[in-house]
């Protein structure tokens, strides 16, 4: 079950979610700034990270806000995403959702974010935005 009600906050950057071959190279560009995710699976190499990062030619999806849960989580916990992504899911909102030992990370389209931060405090989720302006 989930305890309490999950709080998020927004960071401020503009991400991007790039699809490179299996066999590709770990791109540096990828890990660079101050969040990044890069996943290998037998199909695809995924990168998430700051879209001004992403050299051109690369395939990607652009245009992604992140809101992140506030951790620590415990790994035992349940429903946490389930949460979060239920009412989202109800409003037609699209959710690439990350994971990390500590935390879980939401992405939502930056023309669904303002619908989605809404969405969530009508479910009484708190938002904090960080003070930074994002960098389109």
């Amino acid at each position: 079950m989930v305890e309490g009600t999950p709080k998020l906050e927004l960071l401020s950057d503009v991400y991007a979610i790039c699809r490179l071959d299996a066999e590709a190279a770990v791109p540096g560009w990828g890990m660079q700034g101050t969040f990044w995710s890069i996943t290998r699976t037998p199909e695809e190499l995924s990168v998430v990270c700051p879209e001004c990062r992403v050299p051109s030619g690369v395939k990607k999806e652009g245009g992604w806000r992140i809101l992140m849960v506030e951790g620590p989580l415990d790994l035992s916990s349940t429903g946490v995403l389930a949460s979060l992504v239920g009412p989202l899911a109800r409003e037609g909102i699209s959710v690439f959702a990350l994971s990390t030992y500590d935390t879980d990370y939401l992405m939502v389209n930056r023309e669904q974010l303002e619908r989605t931060i809404e969405t969530l405090v009508e479910e009484g989720h708190g938002v904090e935005r960080r003070s930074q302006q994002p960098r389109y």
